[in-house]
C-alpha cells in the first residue's frame, strides 16, 4: 500500500482541527512534538489502496513565525517535505485567509484549499466562484463544511488525486527594483528554480531563520541589499512585499468572491451578540455567570448518576466480603475491597461529573464564546502584568494544567509564557474535580455548583494576583498588546464534542487504573503494615508518616494524619487524594462519606478544599513546568504553592472560626 503524508495548515479558527477529526475519525494518535510538549496530533484514512497519514500543524497566519507553534508550523512544512498541503481556508475570510496559501504557493507545496465554512459565507451573503479560483490558482478547491461533515468525501478523493499531480509554484511580480534584485542575487547563489526564489524572498523580508540558511557571508550580502531596496522603495522592504502580496490576492478575490449586498449595511449575528459578549461592562459579568451555570448543570445532571455509580461500588465491595469472609484472608479481602473498589471507585464515581464538566466547556470553546472571554479578560488581566491571550491556556488548565501549559507555547513573549506558566497550576483541573465533589456533596448539598464555582474562581483570582507580583519581581518591561481574531459564532458538533469528552474522560479511567491505582496499592499496603496492627491505624507505617506531618495543618482545621498522607500522596496526582481517603475509610460504618463527616466541619471542609485548589502541582505538571521554562522555575513553583495554599487555608479557617464565635 502506497502512503502519503499530507499536512494540514491553515489559519487559527480556520476549522482546521474539524477538518482534521472529519478526515480521520478516530484513527488518531495524540503525543509531542519532537523536542518540544507542544501537542501533534496525527490521523490516517485509506484511498483507492493508498493511505494518506494526516499531520495536523498548529495554526500559522503566515511563516513569519513569532511564537513556538507557529515555528512548529513553518520547520514541518519547510524540513518534513510533506506530499501534500492541504491549506483549511475560511470562506468567509477569504482575502485574508489566501495570504498563508500565497506563501505555500510560492514555497513550491503541492496544495489542496479546503475552502471551509462556506455555510458562515452564505449567512454573510458572500458567494464564491470555487472553479474560477481553482483556474487561477491552478490546484484543486473543495468547499466544505467541516463541522456538518459535507465534503469530506471529494476532500479524501482530490488530496488522492493530488499525491501524483504537478507542483503548481506561484510567482508573483514584485516590481521592476525588487525583481532585479532577485535575479542577481540567484545568479550569485546559484539558486534558479521558483522555489529558491522564495527562500531569497524570505531573506530579503529580513525573516532570522531564512537569513541563518545562507550564512555569515550570504546574510551580509542580503542585508545590504534589504537596506538598499528599502532606500530606494522609501519603505521597509518587508512591508514592501507584503503589501505587494496582498494586491496579488486583492486581486485574484475581486475575480472570484461575490456579495449579494452591501456589507455595511447589515449586522451579521455574530455582531450582533457581542455587542452584550464583548462589551466592557457586561463582558466579564456574563462570563463568571456562564462558568458557574456551568457547574450548577454539571452537578445538577451529574451528582444523581454518580450516586448510581458509588451505590454499584458499594454493593460490589458488600458481596465480595461477605462472599469472601470466613474462607479467604482477611487481608486479602482488605486489599481488594479497601484497596482496589474502595480507592478506585472513590475516585471513578465522578466519571459522570467529569465527563458533563468536558462537554461543557467543550461546547463553550466549539461555539465560538471562549475566544470572547480571553478578549473581555484581556484589559482586566493586563493590568496585574498577565497577557490577554494567557487567558486560553488558563481555561484549558481546568481540563488538565499539562495542556494549558502546551498551550502557553502561542505566547510569543518568554515573559509571558513563564507568568503564565508559573500561576497556570491556580486553575482547578479535572483532577481537582474529585476533591471538590467528594465534599461539598457532604456538606454542602444544596450549594453544590456555587461551592465549586467560588473555588474555580478563587484560582483565577489567586493567579491575577500572584501574577502581578512575580511581574514586579521578575519582569519590568511593558505587557504585549493582544491581537487576535474573534471566530463566528456557531452551533456545535454534537458528535465532535462527544468525541472530545469521552476521549478526554477515558483519558480520566486510563490515569485512575495506572497512576492512580498504583497511589492506592502502595497506600493500601503502608496501611496495612507492619503485620498484625489494625488496618488503617495510627500504628500503621502511613499513620506513622501522617502523624509526623498533621501538627502543620491542624492551624487550617484538618491536624489529623488521614488527611495529611492524602495531600501528600496527592502530588503523586491530585485524584490520589480522594482515592487515600477512600483506601483508608473504605471499612469505617457507613463508608469514606460517613467518617468525612465525623472529622471535618464545613469550615474545614473548605479550608482542606483551598489547600487542594492551591499546593504542590502533581508530578507530571512539574515535570512540563522544567521542560517548558527550565528546573528553577519548577522548584519555585513548587515552593510557592505550598506556602501558598498552606497560608491561604490557614487565614480562612482562622477567621471563619472567630466570626461564627
Amino acid at each position: 500500500m502506497s502512503q502519503f503524508k499530507v499536512a494540514l495548515a491553515g489559519n487559527p479558527n480556520s476549522g482546521k482541527s474539524t477538518v482534521f477529526n472529519a478526515l480521520t475519525g478516530s484513527k488518531q494518535i495524540v503525543g509531542n512534538w519532537a523536542g518540544v510538549t507542544v501537542e501533534k496530533k496525527t490521523g490516517s484514512f485509506s484511498v483507492e489502496g493508498s493511505e494518506f497519514n494526516v499531520i495536523d500543524l498548529p495554526g500559522i497566519y503566515s511563516l513569519s513565525s513569532y511564537s513556538i507553534d507557529e515555528q512548529i508550523a513553518r520547520d514541518f512544512l519547510l524540513s518534513e517535505n510533506p506530499d501534500i498541503v492541504v491549506a483549511v481556508v475560511d470562506a468567509s475570510n477569504l482575502e485574508r485567509n489566501l495570504y498563508f496559501v500565497s506563501q505555500l504557493l510560492e514555497m513550491g507545496n503541492r496544495v489542496v484549499i479546503a475552502l471551509n465554512m462556506i455555510d458562515v459565507a452564505l449567512e454573510r451573503n458572500i458567494r464564491i466562484n470555487s472553479m474560477m479560483l481553482s483556474k487561477l490558482l491552478k490546484l484543486p478547491v473543495v468547499k466544505m463544511v467541516a463541522n456538518q461533515e459535507h465534503g469530506v468525501k471529494k476532500l479524501k478523493k482530490v488530496i488522492a488525486e493530488s499525491a501524483h499531480a504537478d507542483k503548481n509554484i506561484l510567482r508573483i511580480d514584485y516590481g521592476n527594483e525588487v525583481e532585479e534584485v532577485l535575479k542577481k542575487l540567484s545568479i550569485e547563489f546559484d539558486m534558479n528554480s521558483l522555489e529558491d526564489r522564495f527562500y531569497i524572498i524570505r531573506a530579503l523580508e529580513g525573516d532570522e531563520f531564512f537569513l541563518d540558511m545562507f550564512g555569515n557571508k550570504n546574510k551580509e550580502l542580503l542585508l545590504s541589499e534589504t537596506n538598499s531596496l528599502s532606500q530606494i522603495l522609501d519603505d521597509d522592504l518587508d512591508e514592501f512585499l507584503i503589501e505587494k502580496r496582498y494586491g496579488y490576492i486583492h486581486g485574484l478575490v475581486k475575480k472570484v468572491l461575490h456579495r449579494t449586498d452591501d456589507i455595511h449595511s447589515k449586522i451579521d449575528f455574530s455582531d450582533k451578540i457581542d455587542r452584550f459578549v464583548t462589551n466592557r461592562f457586561l463582558g466579564i459579568p456574563l462570563f463568571f455567570f456562564v462558568m458557574w451555570a456551568v457547574f450548577q448543570i454539571v452537578f445538577t445532571v451529574g451528582a444523581p448518576v454518580s450516586d448510581i455509580v458509588g451505590s454499584i461500588f458499594d454493593g460490589i465491595a458488600g458481596i465480595l466480603r461477605n462472599f469472601l469472609a470466613g474462607h479467604t484472608p482477611e487481608l486479602f479481602i482488605s486489599f481488594l475491597t479497601d484497596g482496589i473498589i474502595g480507592g478506585l471507585g472513590a475516585i471513578l464515581v465522578f466519571v459522570p461529573n467529569i465527563f458533563i464538566l468536558f462537554m461543557a466547556i467543550s461546547i463553550l470553546e466549539d461555539s465560538g464564546y471562549m475566544a470572547r472571554a480571553a478578549f473581555v479578560m484581556d484589559k482586566f488581566m493586563s493590568m496585574f502584568g498577565l497577557h490577554g491571550k494567557s487567558f486560553i491556556p488558563m481555561i484549558l488548565g481546568f481540563g488538565c494544567s499539562i495542556p494549558g501549559i502546551m498551550a502557553a507555547r502561542t505566547l510569543e513573549s518568554r515573559k509571558d509564557r513563564i507568568l503564565t506558566i508559573l500561576v497556570l497550576p491556580l486553575m482547578s483541573c479535572s483532577a481537582r474535580f474529585p476533591i471538590y465533589t467528594l465534599f461539598v456533596g457532604i456538606f454542602f448539598k444544596n450549594y453544590r455548583g456555587s461551592i465549586v464555582f467560588s473555588l474555580y474562581l478563587i484560582g483565577i483570582v489567586l493567579a491575577i494576583i500572584m501574577a502581578r507580583l512575580f511581574k514586579s519581581m521578575f519582569f519590568k518591561d511593558e505587557n504585549t498588546p493582544l491581537i487576535m481574531e474573534l471566530p463566528p459564532y456557531h452551533l456545535p458538533n454534537w458528535k465532535l464534542i462527544t468525541r472530545y469528552s469521552w476521549y478526554r474522560t477515558s483519558m480520566f479511567i486510563k490515569k485512575a487504573g495506572t497512576v492512580i491505582l498504583g497511589g492506592v496499592l502502595v497506600i493500601w499496603l503502608l496501611a496495612s503494615l507492619p503485620a498484625g496492627i489494625e488496618y488503617g491505624s495510627e500504628n500503621s507505617f502511613i499513620g506513622m508518616l501522617g502523624n509526623i506531618i498533621a501538627p502543620i495543618f491542624k492551624p487550617a482545621g484538618f491536624g489529623f494524619w488521614q488527611a495529611s498522607v492524602s495531600l501528600l500522596f496527592g502530588i503523586m496526582a491530585k485524584e490520589v487524594v480522594v482515592g487515600t481517603l477512600g483506601t483508608l475509610y473504605g471499612s469505617f460504618p457507613g463508608g469514606v462519606n460517613a467518617a468525612i463527616a465525623n472529622v471535618f466541619n464545613p469550615i474545614s471542609a473548605y479550608s482542606f478544599m483551598l489547600m487542594s485548589l492551591i499546593y504542590v502541582p502533581c508530578i507530571a505538571a512539574i515535570s512540563a513546568i522544567k521542560q517548558e521554562i527550565g528546573w528553577k522555575w519548577a522548584l519555585f513553583n513548587v515552593i510557592y504553592t505550598l506556602f501558598l495554599g498552606w497560608g491561604i487555608a490557614v487565614i480562612f479557617y482562622q477567621v471563619a472560626m472567630i466570626l461564627i464565635k
